[in-house]
């Protein structure tokens, strides 16, 4: 009994133990978990709008007025009218030379021409009286013709000394020294007291300096390509928005983040200089409240091109592949493939998409890091209701 029996045994033990290798293979193919739904990302089309390419240069604030106060006469600084910094308007007194000595000269000089006009007045006289003395042949035709030249250089004093006359009321009219054009004075050179030297030379003393602030200029140079486009924009009639007032710009300064500045261009140089290829351009600001100043550097933005209508996305949905740049795009079967673009200029966190987008195209702005080229995305437009999260299939 116990030979028979032992084959059938260990084939029994043989099936039971396939029985259960089968078993355990089928519970271990029940505990694996499922594939990970696609990920979701936020998509949106690219937005339509009506743009203007401008390009930006680095400038300075120049005044429209700068004038050097000095004096035109020599003589002792008397007072000073002002106070160091102030705003002062065209015809404000600033500076006064002792005018006492200028006051005597311009008595003297009446007085000698009130002598040379009595001396006029004689000589005419004499010279009516002669005329009836030479008809009578009471007196030479000599004697008259010295009366008549007595009378001429009777006259000739006259007006000599009515210009030194007037040369005097200049020299202590200009002992008040006011300021010829509207703007902020800096500080006084000279204090009351000292000296200072007049004239029309180089060596007379500075006083002060004056510049205007309301309007002001804004001066940048930009390169030949530039100047090129720009005259072939205006010739084509491409800048429209241009007046009579000029090319309208914006500019910002160097602490602010936005162009708020409004200006517009006033002129071009004529020639372009020869040692750095540009030419010189100018805008001119208002200055209300005095925030420009002469020799602050700052930003301007030129318009470049005529309105055309651009699509824009999202700066932050733009990727960068060594040189290029390229967007994330999904498809209509949910699959993203990457585009290349040509990018313009950022526009209120926008950047324009010049080449290599259409309007249609579903683009990808949120999520990037998820994204990758070939997969499958559950794409949800910007601004839809979330999508409802895929349904837990693990075992329990």
């Amino acid at each position: 009994m116990t030979p028979i029996n032992r084959p059938i045994s260990r084939r029994y033990a043989a099936l039971c133990g396939l029985v259960a290798a089968v078993m355990l293979s089928a519970c271990g193919e029940s505990q694996k978990p499922p594939a990970p739904p696609p990920p979701v990302v936020t998509v949106a089309n690219p937005v339509k709008r009506t743009v203007t390419d401008f390009d930006e240069y680095v400038g300075r604030f120049t005044a429209v007025d700068s004038v050097e106060i000095r004096a035109r006469v020599s003589g002792y600084l008397e007072k000073v009218h002002f106070t160091d910094g102030q705003s002062v308007k065209e015809g404000d007194l600033l500076f006064s030379i002792d005018p006492r000595p200028f006051q005597n000269t311009l008595d003297q000089a009446r007085a000698n021409l009130t002598q040379v006009r009595a001396q006029l007045a004689y000589a005419e006289g004499d010279l009516q009286r002669g005329q009836q003395l030479v008809r009578d042949k009471t007196i030479t035709e000599q004697t008259f013709e010295q009366r008549l030249q007595a009378k001429r250089t009777a006259e000739a004093a006259v007006a000599a000394n009515s210009a030194l006359v007037r040369q005097a009321e200049l020299d202590l009219q200009f002992t008040e020294l006011r300021a010829p054009v509207a703007g902020r004075i800096g500080d006084r050179r000279v204090s009351p007291g000292n000296l200072v030297t007049g004239g029309s030379t180089g060596s007379t003393t500075l006083l002060a300096t004056i510049v205007s602030y309301d309007p002001i200029w804004f001066e940048f140079t930009f390169d030949e390509s530039s100047f090129l486009r720009y005259e072939r924009n205006a010739k084509n009639g491409a800048d429209s928005a241009k007046s009579d007032d000029g090319l309208p710009v914006s500019l910002r300064l160097i602490d602010e983040r936005d162009f708020t500045h409004r200006g517009r261009m006033n002129f071009i140089d004529n020639v372009i200089d020869r040692t750095t290829g540009t030419i010189r351009g100018r805008a001119v600001f208002r200055n209300l409240d005095g925030l420009f100043t002469p020799g602050m550097f700052g930003r301007v933005q030129v318009p470049a091109s005529p309105p055309y209508e651009a699509l824009l996305v999202p700066d932050s949905a733009i990727g960068t592949e060594q040189v290029r740049k390229f967007v994330y795009v999904v498809g209509a079967d949910d699959t993203v493939s990457q585009k290349y673009v040509t990018l313009g200029q950022l526009s209120d966190d926008l950047r324009v998409i010049k080449d290599g987008l259409l309007a249609t195209d579903r683009v990808i702005v949120n999520g990037l890091m998820r994204a990758r080229s070939g997969i499958k995305v559950t794409p949800q437009m910007r601004g839809a209701a979330p999508a409802a999260p895929a349904p837990d299939t693990a075992p329990k």
